[in-house]
């Protein structure tokens, strides 16, 4: 495939991030390579922004991140945009994850991830050992870490502006409920929902995913979606991949994923996927 894109767009999970959540050196060097040869590289993730800064390696510069499914853009710490769910929809999905039992996670911004209190209980049991086999090392390492460091357990909801709600369960069956628990909400409050994988969904502002938020980004560069090559790897990449110019599936991504893009890397995330793939078509 020949392309000449001006700019790149790069998935974290299951993309630059292996499966222990780390970004390997080799891929920061070809990013770095990229950007000094006059190509824009951007990362589009699930993550919060503060999230990121944590499992990149020191010295990882991009020129941009779109966060949280495309709820909030940088350029460097400059705030290109940051949706904000509703006070009511916070309130109202609480509310009905308790009454689930289901894990979740509140991302304010500029602030620790909340949980109330009165939910540990059933939280902690969501990821008590041993992991089950459905669920990937790098969501669990991630929910054990959560659990162990960066969940504010609160009483009471604090704060005004979320980026987004992450729910995770440990059966297949009970995310499965959830999602159709969530279906029946957005009859009474519309919202977005995204998927990274079999166990978990998130759930953002109406009308925002990965590809919104890239071309709320791009305005402040002046280039088209067509210009733009995207790599990703799950469900919460379609609306991206589907939007750009040069879309790149991971070799670890499900068939779905590679049957809609222009091309597969040859390697999977654990094997340094993205710096093979970008190594073999843009390095001179």
């Amino acid at each position: 495939m020949k392309m000449r894109p001006k700019a790149i767009f790069l998935d974290m999970d299951g993309t630059i991030l292996n499966h222990h959540n780390e970004v390997s050196i080799l891929t920061k060097e070809i990013i770095d390579e990229l950007r000094a040869r006059g190509i824009y590289v951007f990362i589009a993730t699930g993550r919060s922004y503060d999230e990121i800064g944590e499992i990149v390696p020191e010295g990882f510069q991009v020129d941009g991140v779109v966060s949280s499914n495309g709820m909030a853009g940088y350029i460097g710490e400059n705030i290109v945009f940051e949706h904000s769910l509703s006070q009511e929809l916070v309130e109202t999905v609480i509310q009905r994850a308790r009454e689930n039992k289901v894990y979740y996670e509140l991302f304010p911004y500029r602030a620790a991830r909340i949980t109330l209190l009165q939910d540990q209980e059933y939280i902690m049991n969501e990821i008590r050992e041993p992991k089950p086999d459905s669920v990937g090392l790098n969501e669990w390492i991630s929910r054990k870490k959560a659990i162990a460091e960066e969940i504010s357990w609160q009483t009471q909801i604090t704060g005004s502006r979320f980026s987004k709600f992450y729910f995770f369960a440990r059966t297949k069956e009970h995310i499965h409920h959830w999602k159709e628990e969530l279906e029946r909400l957005k009859g009474e409050i519309d919202f977005t929902m995204s998927v990274s994988s079999e166990h978990n969904v998130e759930v953002m502002v109406a009308n925002v995913n990965k590809a919104t938020g890239i071309q709320q980004i791009l305005k402040s560069f002046n280039f088209t979606m067509d210009e733009v090559m995207a790599i990703g790897d799950s469900d919460n990449d379609i609306h991206m991949l589907q939007s750009v110019g040069y879309p790149v599936a991971m070799k670890n991504a499900p068939d779905r994923i590679k049957e809609m893009v222009r091309d597969v890397t040859d390697f999977t995330c654990d094997e340094d996927g993205v710096y093979h793939y970008l190594h073999k078509h843009f390095s001179e």
